[in-house]
């Protein structure tokens, strides 16, 4: 696992919160679910990397 993809999923994840954020604060529920689904596949790309780090190591 990179560094760059370790960024990479971070800044999906921080831009998930920003819409998230913007969609309460506008009252839009498309941004607000849009932003929830981003953190939902950013959390699920460090899963997946963080198992590939496990076998790595082994």
């Amino acid at each position: 696992m990179g560094i760059g993809d370790k960024i990479q999923n971070e800044a999906e994840d921080l831009g998930g919160k920003a819409k998230e954020a913007t969609g309460n604060a506008t009252d839009n529920d498309r941004l607000k679910a849009e932003g929830q689904k981003d953190q939902v596949v950013a959390d699920a790309k460090k899963v997946g990397e963080d198992v590939k780090d496990t076998f790595k190591k082994d």
